[in-house]
């Protein structure tokens, strides 16, 4: 009797674990559709409850684990996606309801996104494996690559990331970007180029085709590519700046200023590099204008922020005379025309006659002759005579340019007037050689006394 009795409870057992796994068998996986139907439908709260309900009498139920991480993601939690998804990497049992392609994409994103570059690039690289005919994945390997600075191993990724897919655009701007800072223009601009084929709001890639323009001296397209440049938000400054660039180097100064003025206005950040670089070019641009004390005001604002900022302290140093000394003002602020008379009244006070005038780049040019009348019967020896009123230190090759010029003219003895100082090697040029070099200090001395409100305004070309 005992037998039997122990004969039963053992069958009563078995039927029960029997029924246990048909019941978990049927019911789990309408459990698992249930979820799957709940993501679709944009429940992802009720979702991560069943999800839950599932995996706490099961906890190593990997569609489970994978569903709560997708829910978690909807709901954006992404910090808890990355766990439940870390879970299901550890199970590692895929199935229909967590398939291991999207599941590995999926996490490569989630350790990108949470600086697991590492982690990020084992998964990206396992799908290489798994699907070696997918571009995009040796795009983001090639990105994790290039954040690591290894711009060789990135490149042949990038490389064979287009390879793949000829219109991925992204993979062609990385590569662009790479060539770009690798000093390789003509390869960076063709890939850029192709990338705005296939994506035309990219507009980083405006401004890097801008840039290379630029340095190209194509100054007509680098602004076309500038303007679209600016659309977006995050490089409109930039690409005012560069456009101001662009018009200062073809010498539209009026436009220079009105693109930097707007790129001023739009700074949230008197401090940022973009605004100093702004403040800075509009400061040569009044400067080249003879607009000298809104260049000092500018030069004030960047020194205030920035002192070590370029050569902004020697700049406000040299231009110290324009707030302090009013015939220096006048010398180096004064339209050409009232320069040239200036130029004139000084040759005057040295005894001299002018025989011939013109203007040149950032100053003048006058010949003249002694006009003591008591040689009137001696060949008399022309000067050549150079104002300049560029605020750079005057170098050697001026005063040899002033010295072929000399040759040229058949002339005997030379000038260099300059509202700055000359260089050492341009001194010791000067020693041996029939010309006179007159610095900052002594052209102040000489200017005491002008007064050209009163001059006549000499007439271009000979007296």
């Amino acid at each position: 009797m005992p037998t039997i009795i122990i004969l039963i409870l053992i069958l009563g057992s078995g039927i029960g674990v029997i029924t246990f796994f048909v019941v978990r068998t049927i019911l789990n996986p309408r459990k698992i559709s249930t979820l799957e139907s709940m993501l679709k439908q944009g429940r992802a709260p009720a979702a991560a409850k069943l999800a839950k309900q599932i995996l706490a009498k099961e906890p190593r139920n990997c569609d489970a684990h994978y569903l709560l991480g997708k829910a978690y993601l909807a709901d954006n939690k992404p910090e808890l996606a990355l766990m439940e998804f870390k879970a299901v990497n550890q199970i590692g049992d895929f199935s229909a309801h967590c398939p291991e392609k999207d599941f590995r994409e999926t996490i490569a994103r989630l350790f990108a996104t949470f600086n697991q570059p590492e982690e990020s690039l084992k998964e990206y690289l396992l799908l290489i494996k798994m699907n070696p005919q997918e571009g995009d994945y040796y795009y983001h390997v090639g990105d994790l690559f290039e954040a690591r600075n290894n711009s060789q191993k990135a490149t042949q990724y990038y490389r064979k990331a287009v390879e793949l897919d000829p219109k991925h655009s992204d993979a062609h701007f990385k590569l662009g970007q790479i060539l770009y800072r690798q000093k390789k223009p003509v390869e960076a601009k063709q890939e850029l180029e192709i990338a705005l084929r296939f994506q035309p709001d990219n507009h980083k890639a405006y401004y890097i085709v801008g840039k290379i323009l630029k340095d190209s001296h194509d100054y007509v397209a680098a602004l076309h590519a500038f303007e679209k440049a600016q659309r977006d938000p995050e490089y409109k400054m930039k690409a005012l700046v560069e456009r101001g660039g662009c018009y200062i180097a073809s010498g539209n100064t009026d436009r220079a200023v009105t693109e930097l003025e707007r790129a001023i206005a739009f700074s949230k950040n008197d401090a940022s590099n973009e605004t100093l670089y702004a403040r800075y070019y509009l400061a040569h641009s009044f400067e080249k204008m003879r607009q000298l004390e809104k260049a000092v005001e500018q030069w004030e604002k960047i020194y205030a922020k920035k002192p070590s900022f370029r050569d902004v302290a020697e700049k406000l140093s040299h231009y110290q005379e324009v707030r302090t000394d009013d015939v220096m003002k006048d010398y180096l602020t004064c339209t050409k025309d009232e320069f040239r008379v200036l130029a004139v009244e000084v040759v005057k006070k040295m005894n001299q006659s002018v025989r011939d005038q013109s203007d040149m780049p950032n100053g003048c040019q006058i010949i003249s002759v002694d006009a003591d009348s008591r040689w009137a019967g001696t060949r008399k020896i022309p000067k050549l005579i150079w104002f300049l009123r560029v605020p750079e230190m005057i170098s050697e090759s001026t005063a040899r340019a002033l010295h072929e010029e000399m040759k040229k003219l058949s002339v005997g003895r030379g000038v260099i007037f300059s509202a700055s100082n000359f260089s050492r090697t341009a001194i010791t040029f000067a020693e041996t050689r029939p010309i006179d070099l007159i610095g900052k200090e002594k052209l102040q001395q000489i200017l005491k006394g002008i007064d050209i409100s009163s001059a006549p305004a000499p007439n271009k070309g000979s007296d």
